[in-house]
């Protein structure tokens, strides 16, 4: 049977670009604005504050991660947060990709990696509304093992130690998406699979992407009345059934069309389309453009760099 989630984190393609080590000596307040990219906090010791638009405020203490796949505005202090009006200083940077906040004689009371991921696959913005505004993992050993390696390499000053940073953080948000029990997520495909009856509809609908799926069928594999499953997905994925089945087989026909995976109306009936114009209609309306426009685009600029490296060997 086909995994879910496994599938959409396979097409996400997660890295770690960027993170920073920062220690904060309280009280402490700082606020970021950006522009909708990943963003993920793990507390190695100590705990803070996170708020994030839309959500009411998070408390995170040592071996919490969170990860907010897209946001404009978040807002980190410390447990003890500065009274309202008392600006903090800028972040200190120490060297080595250490940063200090907070009071300039006080203790370091906190220690945590900050940082940005990004998504290798083009449709990022689409698979990313398959998945929780929110994810905060608490209490998990897989990822406590992880945090403790990644803070033992955190503090070792050890040959290629940020790559192995960088290895470790990949791992870690893929554990992080893939975690249920003990998960505090926001509706999505997470909080989906971890609802048994609704997992079972989710499952046979990655399977069988094609399949002419209807509300009452999906309901069945449920083991559920139509209008408790129609409510129940609503609620723990965030979007009506149909309109999940909708964003998915869009995302895998980008991934078809990308790789140039047969003509259109191969690509079209591989996602449940009976006609590449059916197909092609409902295509223009969820992505702004026509399938055979989109792997044109998508193929060209391949096709230039592959030219230009060519070129550059002389070949």
């Amino acid at each position: 049977m086909i995994d879910p989630l496994a599938e959409v984190v396979t097409l996400l393609q997660p890295r770690a670009r960027f993170f920073k080590r920062v220690l904060g000596a309280s009280p402490w307040r700082v606020r970021r604005s950006d522009a909708g990219q990943p963003f993920y906090c793990a507390v190695l010791e100590g705990g803070c504050r996170i708020v994030i638009d839309g959500h009411e405020p998070i408390e995170l203490r040592s071996g919490d991660f969170t990860l907010i796949p897209s946001t404009d505005s978040i807002a980190l202090s410390s447990l003890e947060a500065p009274p309202a009006g008392i600006g903090t200083a800028a972040p200190v940077a120490l060297g080595n990709g250490e940063f200090r906040i907070g009071a300039e004689d006080g203790p370091i009371d906190t220690r945590m990696l900050v940082g940005h991921c990004d998504f290798g696959s083009p449709d990022a913005s689409l698979l990313i509304s398959l998945l929780p505004q929110l994810v905060h993992v608490r209490g998990e050993q897989r990822l406590a093992t992880l945090m403790q390696l990644i803070r033992e390499e955190s503090s070792a000053q050890r040959p290629a130690r940020d790559v192995v940073l960088a290895r470790l953080l990949e791992v870690l948000l893929i554990e992080a998406l893939r975690s249920t029990a003990g998960t505090q997520a926001s509706p999505g495909l997470v909080r989906g699979l971890a609802d048994s009856r609704l997992a079972a509809a989710l499952r046979a609908l990655h399977d069988r992407p094609a399949h002419a799926w209807t509300v009452a069928e999906l309901a069945r594999e449920a083991a559920l009345s139509r209008s408790t499953f129609f409510e129940r997905f609503n609620r723990a994925v965030g979007t009506a059934p149909m309109e999940y089945l909708l964003a998915w087989r869009m995302a895998l026909a980008k991934d078809l069309l990308r790789r140039g995976e047969g003509r259109i109306v191969e690509i079209a009936e591989r996602v449940g389309y009976s006609s590449a114009s059916t197909f092609s209609v409902a295509f223009a309306r969820q992505v702004g453009v026509p399938p055979a426009r989109y792997a044109r685009e998508q193929t060209e600029p391949r096709a230039i760099a592959a030219e230009a490296a060519l070129d550059a060997q002389g070949i």
